[in-house]
């Protein structure tokens, strides 16, 4: 089976490397940037592809042989790639966490005859995975919530913070409003808000903040109470408040000095350099999930823990690991024609079936990463 993976970054590059691993496979990495093929083509068993992905006619070519795509793209090209790659009649999956509604692309997808799983990383992705299943085994859902970030192992002044995925997505979760579900009812707020500190075994107190991560729960998840929020640690979000408010995030032209500027490019520019992660510096992930509901008329609570860690041994970030993993688990599920549901997919979908479920948490426990639920009655419904 050919596959075609669509980007080559962190994320990318660790989807590529595990679905190079399996034989039955063949493989091609599809980048604009050649030192990213490189790298690639030196440490797994695939093929590379040079390609502007933003042009359609090198999108169609890219993908054209392969019978699957795994798209790890930046969000800000996610939605036409996706599109692109659906007009072509390739089952999908897909991690980029672009703003556009991906469901607007569900009729091609089903007159195409596709199944696109999108938003199937870590969050969304398996947090929504996890939503699914626990919706699938209650008779009714009163609140979802998911806490959700990728760390730095060591905290360093001034941002106590790496970059560990695109740094312009990071900036937008900073300024997208953020969709919640309060008394049945969908409300707005803004990013960075409403501020709540959480205590981590193992880890400590974190913060967590308002971000737009609900996406498609708002369509898909009957539940009167949803939030999502992302974790940091303390004090970050009001550091990322002040740069908003002070204009270091827009995206309007400034004049300077004769010259058309936006102060979103300047800003991506210098934090990047100051976040990115360097070669060999650990990082973590964790991300807790905690869904009340009722079954057979006794309320209960689930509530699922995730803390995983940078590994040493192949040099792969918590948070490839935690996205690319579970990207790439669906992407064999599809392969092996277990999940077969035409049309846009969310990964609640996925979660709502049993095998895929179980199948999905077991390949990631044999990857070492490592999900624990606890199951707790919460009184008379």
């Amino acid at each position: 089976m050919k596959i075609a993976v669509l980007g080559t970054g962190l994320i990318g590059s660790t989807i590529a490397k595990d679905l190079a691993s399996e034989p039955s496979f063949e493989v091609t990495a599809v980048d604009l940037h050649p030192e990213g093929l490189a790298r690639l083509e030196a440490e797994a068993n695939l093929r590379t592809h040079q390609a502007d992905l933003q042009v359609p006619e090198e999108l169609h070519e890219a993908v054209a042989s392969s019978d699957l795509v795994a798209c790890a793209v930046p969000g800000f090209m996610g939605f036409e790639v996706l599109k692109g790659v659906i007009e072509a009649g390739k089952d999908v999956v897909d991690i980029s966490f672009f703003p556009e509604d991906a469901f607007a692309l569900d009729e091609l997808a089903r007159a195409r005859g596709v199944t696109a799983v999108v938003d199937c990383g870590l969050a969304p992705g398996l947090c929504n995975v996890l939503a699914g299943h626990v919706a699938g085994r209650l008779d009714r859902v009163d609140s979802y919530a998911c806490y959700v970030g990728g760390l730095p192992k060591v905290r360093l002044w001034p941002y106590e913070y790496r970059v560990v995925f695109s740094a312009v997505d990071v900036i937008e979760e900073y300024t997208r409003p953020a969709r919640l579900v309060e008394y049945g009812r969908e409300v707005v707020r803004p990013a960075l808000s409403e501020v709540e500190s959480l205590d981590f075994p193992g880890l400590g107190t974190l913060e967590a903040f308002n971000t737009d991560g609900l996406r498609s729960l708002l369509r898909t998840l009957n539940a009167p109470f949803m939030k999502e929020k992302t974790l940091r640690y303390p004090g970050h979000a009001e550091l990322m408040r002040v740069f908003r408010e002070s204009g270091f995030f827009g995206e309007e032209p400034v004049d300077i000095e004769g010259r058309s500027v936006r102060p979103l490019d300047v800003t991506s520019k210098l934090l990047f350099d100051r976040w990115r992660l360097p070669e060999g510096e650990e990082d973590l992930t964790v991300m807790r999930v905690v869904m009340e509901g009722s079954k057979d008329g006794t309320a209960t609570r689930h509530t699922f823990e995730l803390l995983d860690r940078f590994d040493p041994a192949t040099q792969t970030t918590s948070m490839a690991r935690t996205t690319g993993y579970t990207c790439a688990i669906v992407v064999r599920q599809l392969a092996g024609k277990m999940f077969t549901q035409k049309g846009i997919c969310p990964p609640e979908f996925v979660g709502g079936d049993p095998a895929c479920f179980g199948h999905l948490l077991a390949e990631l426990e044999r990857r070492g990463v490592q999900l624990t639920e606890a199951v707790s009655e919460i009184g008379d419904s």
